[in-house]
């Protein structure tokens, strides 16, 4: 497994070790205010990631690494921004918090159309029918 897809799911892993914990939290204190923090951890920070993994991993002879650690760098860093801002945001009500969780979000649809670029770079390659 090239050394980008090991990246993207061991930054998953983390995310779903966190988004579980908040997920057993909220349950076991009945406040479920973080659930919106808890929905996007679990899957921009596993699902999306372990999807971009799996990607790179099938495609380990013919991506680009620049784009695949880019797409790691800025989807990593889009989940890093987004969680905690919006968890404080959420337990805060001070909406004056927007702009970093949009920032976030920014950073996780930059990460999306870097993916996007690999993916149909992919499907034009030449291969052998």
């Amino acid at each position: 497994m090239p050394l980008v897809s090991a990246s993207f799911f061991a930054f998953g892993t983390l995310a779903m070790l966190i988004g579980m914990g908040m997920g057993m939290h909220m349950g076991a204190t009945g406040d479920f205010t973080l659930m919106p923090a808890h929905a996007h951890l679990n899957l921009l920070g596993f699902v999306t990631m372990a999807i971009y993994g799996g990607f790179y991993a099938l495609a380990r002879e013919s991506f680009s690494a620049k784009l695949a650690w880019s797409n790691f760098g800025l989807s990593a860093a889009g989940v890093m921004v987004m969680i905690p801002f919006l968890s404080l945001m959420l337990k805060s009500g001070d909406h004056a918090l927007e702009p970093f969780v949009a920032l976030g979000g920014g950073l996780s649809m930059l990460g999306l159309i870097v993916f996007a670029v690999s993916v149909f770079k992919e499907m034009a390659r030449a291969r052998q029918r």
